[in-house]
């Protein structure tokens, strides 16, 4: 096979919880060589987040694949050395210590580009590394606060929403990739390596559309619609006679139309109000009304076979029940299994895309804390001397 696009890049994992560690999981998906550093005693704790089973955390399985992991403590001069020696040799650094941590123990980015001046850093935090708010804690709850997801996120009666998962630093994670692949595409340039400031707060908002936009020109300010949308309907979820949830779009105006030939409705196509989807939004009662009588009354199977013949828009609301058994992801192989020493055949999401010469794999699920130390420490040129002297002072 053709080595994966990302071979060669060696990227150093200093981050916890989890933005920054997923960063470091997309790039090592693609063939990176992605050292895990942690704390000899206070492994990351996305290690015990979540549910186990057999004591071993599920979620680190899934953070941790395809990353060896050494232990550090980066606040001892064996360790600060240590990592300095690491970073020599490496791409990336990535990292999620409140800003003024690293530079405490000596180890900011002056030290970090003077030991290797083509280095990366990836600096991720809730605030980013300067501002009146740069010193708080961040997490991904406070993103989806600040940053205006959660004020139209619910119903309009309901208080506003978070999400159950991380996505805030989901979001985050696929920035700081992407951010770190534009900073090493600029290394090919110029030669040199930069800092890339990553802020929690930052990434969600970007992907939450034109709100800003529409405030600056109209005033404004979003709200909570619940499953609705401003800009076009019928779009909503919808409950089957077998008690079964379907989800309906309608954004194109020619499914709008479609679906309301197929519900038994095409005289409401004829209203002047129909043409625009933020005039079809204004009366989604009357559509709604329309699309999920029509649903109510038949089985899900059906509902979904008769959009399909109409060219309509729909999907079936699923759980991850219905996701491992659901034939595309299947023909995608979106569901990889992966033969974890710990847990046997062990089932996660694949990488994230499909490359046709150079894809990525998982080449393995997390591993045990610390289980890499002492080969990452002797490929470095340390002696078992060295090594046991570092132990001694509690660095690794």
């Amino acid at each position: 096979m053709t080595a994966a696009p990302l071979t060669g890049l060696r990227v150093l994992d200093l981050a916890t919880l989890f933005a920054g560690p997923m960063a470091a999981t997309l790039l090592g998906d693609f063939g990176a060589e992605v050292v895990k550093v942690e704390h000899p005693s206070r492994p990351d704790p996305s290690r015990g987040h979540g549910p186990a089973k057999d004591g071993i955390g599920l979620w680190w399985k899934v953070l941790g694949r395809n990353k060896r992991a050494i232990t550090l403590d980066l606040s001892r001069p064996g360790g600060r050395d240590t990592l300095l020696r690491l970073a020599a040799g490496a791409d990336v650094v990535i990292e999620n210590f409140r800003p003024g941590t690293l530079e405490k123990w000596g180890l900011g980015w002056p030290q970090l580009s003077a030991a290797n001046p083509r280095l990366v850093l990836a600096r991720v935090t809730g605030f980013g590394q300067f501002g009146p708010c740069a010193h708080r804690p961040g997490f991904g709850t406070l993103a989806e606060a600040l940053s205006g997801f959660a004020a139209v996120t619910g119903e309009p009666d309901a208080p506003p929403t978070l999400p159950p998962f991380g996505l805030a630093d989901s979001i985050a994670g696929l920035a700081t990739a992407y951010a770190v692949l534009t900073a090493l595409t600029a290394r090919a340039h110029t030669g040199r390596g930069q800092v890339v400031d990553v802020a929690l707060i930052e990434p969600i908002l970007a992907v939450l559309g034109p709100q800003l936009t529409w405030y600056d020109q109209l005033g404004h300010v979003q709200e909570r619609t619940g499953n609705r949308s401003a800009n076009n309907a019928p779009r909503n979820t919808y409950r089957t006679a077998d008690g079964t949830w379907v989800a309906v779009s309608t954004s194109a105006q020619s499914v709008a139309e479609r679906v309301m030939r197929l519900v038994g409705r095409p005289d409401l196509i004829d209203e002047p109000w129909f043409a625009t989807g933020a005039e079809r939004a204004r009366h989604a009662d009357v559509l709604d009304a329309a699309v999920g009588d029509w649903i109510a009354a038949r089985g899900r199977d059906e509902v979904l076979a008769e959009f399909d013949k109409a060219e309509a828009a729909i999907a079936p609301v699923q759980d991850v029940r219905d996701v491992v058994a659901d034939p595309q992801y299947r023909a995608l192989g979106t569901v990889a299994t992966v033969d974890d020493p710990d847990l046997g055949p062990l089932r996660m999401q694949n990488v994230l895309f499909r490359l046709s010469d150079t894809p990525g794999a998982i080449r393995w699920a997390g591993r045990a804390h610390g289980a890499d130390t002492e080969a990452v420490l002797a490929e470095l040129g340390l002696s078992a001397a060295d090594v046991a002297a570092l132990r001694a002072e509690g660095a690794v």
